[in-house]
């Protein structure tokens, strides 16, 4: 509470550099009356983590109080979901796969492509999510766990990519080309018969023409001078 405001009649609380030891139930009592009550939460805080296999994941607890893991697995390969350890102050409860890898606060050795995914912090008592971690385990662009889960991807030699989508490229792509051929190979044909007829048009065209030349250069007097046709009487 400010003084100064407090002078003023402003009787608000301020609550500063809230954390989750800050948690709680805060009532304003005046003349043993509630005037007004205020319960303040903390929103879960979201940590995304990426780390090699072998190396250990620690997840921070945030509070001193009893809390619980819970862990979602991402991946098919995963182990099955649901809560792996139980922290209570020094004592730590783990389920059997995990009792020899984890020790407190909270540290799990050993890590492998299968230990990726979602682990959540949780206060035992209030039911309250603290820390939410999206945990990769592998390299920086998944490969390792993708090569777990999809071994027909090759990803040592670039960007991942099934055989079969790299065959159907290559069949698309053969058929493109034959296409291609049998497209050309008609266009050639039909090119190749149309300067024939072309030509062909041409040589009757200018036969036409000369006998039409003829014709026209042959005048009246001469066609009455042209000796008579041996076929007429004497």
């Amino acid at each position: 509470m400010i003084h100064d405001q407090y002078l003023k009649g402003d009787f608000s609380l301020t609550i500063t550099d809230a954390d989750f030891t800050k948690r709680a139930l805060y009532i304003c009592w005046c003349s043993d009356k509630d005037l007004c009550d205020v319960q303040l939460l903390i929103e879960p805080l979201k940590t995304p983590l990426q780390i090699k296999p072998g190396d250990s994941l620690v997840l921070d607890l945030d509070i001193p109080d009893p809390v619980e893991v819970i862990y979602n697995s991402t991946g098919a390969a995963g182990p099955s979901s649901g809560q792996i350890c139980t922290v209570d102050g020094q004592s730590l409860q783990c389920k059997p796969e995990y009792k020899q890898r984890a020790s407190s606060a909270l540290k799990l050795r050993g890590t492998t492509t299968s230990d990726s995914g979602v682990y959540t912090v949780m206060d035992k008592r209030n039911k309250e999510v603290i820390h939410i971690y999206t945990v990769t385990v592998g390299s920086a662009g998944g490969s390792d766990k993708m090569k777990d889960e999809h071994p027909d991807l090759d990803t040592d030699k670039g960007a991942a990519v099934p055989v079969w989508v790299f065959a159907l490229v290559v069949t698309a792509l053969v058929a493109v080309i034959v296409g291609l051929v049998v497209v050309i190979v008609v266009l050639v044909v039909v090119i190749v018969q149309l300067r024939r007829e072309n030509q062909q048009l041409w040589k009757k065209n200018k036969k036409n023409g000369v006998l039409m030349n003829e014709l026209r250069n042959n005048t009246p007097e001469e066609e009455r001078q042209s000796p008579p046709s041996n076929d007429q009487g004497v």
